[in-house]
């Protein structure tokens, strides 16, 4: 049997009970200002800035499907030291990434649950917590000046002693009633998420913390392993297989990055004329647009026309 999600804490779509489909990426940047800059030369339309209560600020790109991006940026540099002194893990994780990798890059895969106090327990007992849980509100307005207030649980999962990536269950406790259909409107015709790559040098020493994450298993299809999520794939690669597919390095060696994110979207000629026009770098490689990470973006960017 399965539930018609059409409101809510997850993406809209018809999921199983007890799935977890993406909710949305973290990627890490400098300055908002230039990552909402580099979105919008890639054909985003960009949310207001959101201010986390611990120092952290973010500006997301809403999607049709449900998901989005949030590129996340340190807005106040005293509040993060507290809350990393007091235990909050997101914001720990942040900064360890920051510290390994730069202030550019992909840091984490979110899954929606509704029950993050479970996921905690099943992380802990499978050995993969990456930590405490954290809960938290923060203030959300919308193009129009709307306001309302998100409410968070995370529960959060990393293989032991990595620092490129971690994955985390969140569950919505309040979603905000205000109205995205106007940033979900994209000039380039983006529509949702299709898949999240991730690069790893030894990518089936990954497949446990990703099943546990995902309560999927990997299906092995040559070089690539995929995670089915009921809204995405999640596929990992070696470095080889990564550049062979997308024409870009893999970059240093790492246990788990996330470096790929593909977008649907209506006519890939909308996104080559919308590029051309920004004189945003990108190649053709099959039936894909890619572009390479650039400052405030965090990760390949790669577009897809889906009928």
């Amino acid at each position: 049997m399965t539930e018609t999600k059409t409101a809510g804490p997850y993406p809209p779509g018809p999921y199983p009970p007890g799935t977890y489909p993406l909710d949305h990426l973290v990627l890490p940047t400098a300055s908002l200002g230039v990552a909402r800059a580099r979105l919008v030369s890639l054909g985003f339309a960009v949310a207001p800035t959101g201010i986390h209560p611990f120092g952290t600020e973010n500006c997301c790109v809403f999607l049709e499907d449900g998901t989005y991006l949030e590129p996340l940026a340190v807005g106040n540099e005293q509040a993060v030291a507290k809350a990393i002194a007091d235990g909050n893990v997101f914001v720990a994780r942040d900064r360890a990434y920051r510290d390994k990798r730069g202030n550019e890059g992909f840091s984490a895969l979110v899954l929606g649950t509704e029950d993050a106090d479970a996921d905690h327990v099943r992380y802990v007992e499978a050995g993969l917590s990456a930590g405490d849980m954290l809960s938290f509100s923060r203030a959300f307005t919308d193009p129009a000046g709307k306001s309302d207030t998100a409410s968070f649980k995370l529960a959060f999962a990393s293989g032991t002693g990595a620092t490129d990536a971690f994955l985390f269950a969140c569950e919505r406790i309040n979603a905000p009633k205000v109205d995205r259909t106007a940033l979900q409107m994209h000039p380039n015709g983006a529509t949702g998420i299709i898949e999240v790559v991730a690069v790893s040098n030894e990518p089936s020493e990954q497949h446990r913390l990703i099943s546990i994450a995902t309560r999927r298993p990997a299906a092995r299809q040559g070089s690539s392993t995929a995670f089915g999520l009921p809204n995405a794939t999640l596929t990992l690669l070696d470095p080889v297989a990564f550049e062979t597919r997308f024409g870009i390095p893999a970059g240093a060696p790492s246990e788990l990055r996330f470096a790929g994110i593909v977008f649907s979207v209506r006519f890939a000629d909308t996104v080559a004329r919308l590029l051309a026009a920004s004189s945003v770098e990108h190649e053709i490689r099959g039936n894909d647009i890619v572009v390479r990470p650039a400052s405030g973006q965090g990760a390949a960017f790669i577009f897809r026309e889906i009928a």
